[in-house]
């Protein structure tokens, strides 16, 4: 096991699941710290507007997610399409995370068990 405190997650346009090898305070075991889901606005007439919606409601899941791997020295990120760029753009453009060691991958949807093996084997636990 590693002994440094590490995260990763898989992201898609509705949710991600957070996995770490730590609680705020100190090393542990791998496992999925949380689901975050990123609300999906429905039947907004205006573009402009819905676009408008779902980029605060994407900042506001980015910051549930900053809360969860706080201490990271390390995150992988996978999932599906550009969700993963989106958000390591976002965290980079951070200060906390300017210098935070960020590995990107590609999946397709995974289960919560799923995702901790693929975090555990990124990390080769």
């Amino acid at each position: 096991m590693k002994d440094v405190k590490v995260a990763g997650l898989w992201i898609d346009g509705r949710k991600a699941i957070v996995v770490t090898n730590h609680n705020a305070q100190e090393v542990t075991n791998f496992a999925v710290r949380e689901i975050v889901k990123v609300d999906v606005q429905q039947g907004n007439s205006n573009e402009n507007a819905a676009n408008n919606v779902e980029q605060t409601n994407k900042v506001k899941a980015y910051k549930e997610i900053e809360k969860l791997i706080t201490n990271s020295v390390e995150l992988y990120i996978t999932g599906p399409g550009t969700s993963q760029e989106e958000l390591r753009n976002y965290l980079l453009d951070t200060p906390q995370y300017k210098n935070l060691k960020i590995t990107l991958g590609t999946a397709s949807q995974l289960s919560e068990e799923q995702v901790l093996e693929e975090v555990k084997n990124h990390y080769n636990d």
